[in-house]
């Protein structure tokens, strides 16, 4: 199963701490802003996403078609192929996807110990 590129979004109480305690670990500005409440923030091919009131806790974040810089990939599963594969397995999701749909959508699942984990498929 492909799914794509992998980031940690953390809920931060305070964006601009955040973000200056990860320059400080020598992550760098990839995406997002102040403006709309989350930094996207990579240090070579690690990604963090810092969000500030947009959800509740941390979720391991996967984006199928996508690379570590938010580049399409040519050979990718398609997030509704993912959702099929994880049902057959007998994973229980929290939220899907319309499976007789095409491009964005996203489906989130939790793993044994109660981490989200969130399939979001940009293209």
């Amino acid at each position: 199963m492909k799914l794509g590129a992998f980031s940690m979004s953390l809920s931060v109480k305070n964006l601009k701490d955040s973000q200056i305690f990860y320059k400080k670990l020598g992550f760098e500005i990839f995406a997002g802003g102040h403006d709309v409440n989350y930094i996207i923030m990579k240090n070579g091919n690690a990604l963090i996403g810092l969000f500030h009131g947009m959800f509740q806790g941390n979720i391991l974040t996967f984006n199928p078609g996508w690379d570590e810089n938010a580049q399409l990939v040519n050979d990718y599963e398609d997030v509704r192929k993912i959702q099929e594969q994880l049902q057959s397995e007998g994973i229980n999701l929290l939220s899907t996807c319309d499976k007789n749909t095409a491009g964005p959508a996203s489906i989130m699942l939790q793993d044994p110990d109660g981490n989200i984990i969130l399939l979001d498929q940009h293209i």
